[in-house]
């Protein structure tokens, strides 16, 4: 079965170029220059959105915040903005990932097909990782059923984790997709948070090093 994507762009020109990639990956489409296709109960068929955020009447972040009050649907966001506050933003209000303009049409297609390949994460059902229940909607963590204080930066570095479980995510994405840009952003920084989350976690495996690259959510931790 073809999978449906729903794209949210006003550039008549760009817009065009991806559906006609899309259509050559083997995926339906959807084509909405303005966000009034998002509507409660309207993203049944939906597998992913992929959200330009500068669009004329309605700012793109304003239809990602609409969109999380009733959709868990995947949303790749596409964007002229390349600053670090416009990324952490976007993934603080539910974005699973964040492309610049101008990009690739073949980064654009590995993108779509990456997250696809990824179980969508319910913001009504805690994850469970071994010992760790993981709670989006109320966002909090347990450990052995023992709430565990994270703070907000913790706590985003463990879901963009478990968003992409298995993968291997660079130390350069989470700097820029979860730390805090008006403070110490830095790699350096982004290893003391890991190291601290590691201990409220009590695991030292659960969140694995991948030399040369980042971290990875090891889904089969157990102790």
């Amino acid at each position: 079965m073809e999978e449906t994507i729903l794209l949210i762009e006003d550039d008549k020109e760009l817009g065009t170029q991806i559906i006609k990639y899309l259509h050559r990956g083997g995926f339906r489409t959807l084509w909405d220059t303005e966000g009034e296709w998002l509507l409660p109960g309207s993203l049944s068929s939906i597998s992913l959105v992929i959200l330009d955020l500068m669009l004329p009447e309605t700012p793109g972040l304003d239809i990602l915040k609409r969109l999380r009050t009733f959709s868990d649907v995947p949303v790749l966001v596409l964007s002229a903005r390349n600053n670090t506050q416009d990324k952490v933003r976007a993934l603080q209000l539910g974005a699973d990932d964040y492309m610049t303009k101008p990009f690739w049409p073949e980064e654009l297609m590995e993108r779509v097909h990456a997250r696809l390949r990824r179980p969508m994460m319910a913001h009504g059902e805690p994850i469970q990782f071994g010992p760790v229940a993981l709670d989006l909607g109320s966002r909090t963590v347990k450990v052995d059923d023992k709430p565990v204080d994270l703070t907000k930066v913790e706590f985003n570095l463990l879901a963009a984790l478990a968003s992409r479980e298995g993968e291997a995510i660079t130390r350069r994405w989470l700097v820029d997709h979860v730390l805090d840009p008006d403070k110490d952003g830095t790699e350096r920084t982004l290893d003391v948070h890991v190291s601290r989350l590691r201990k409220k976690l009590k695991s030292k495996s659960l969140i694995e090093t991948v030399w040369g690259i980042g971290y990875r959510l090891n889904a089969g931790e157990q102790a």
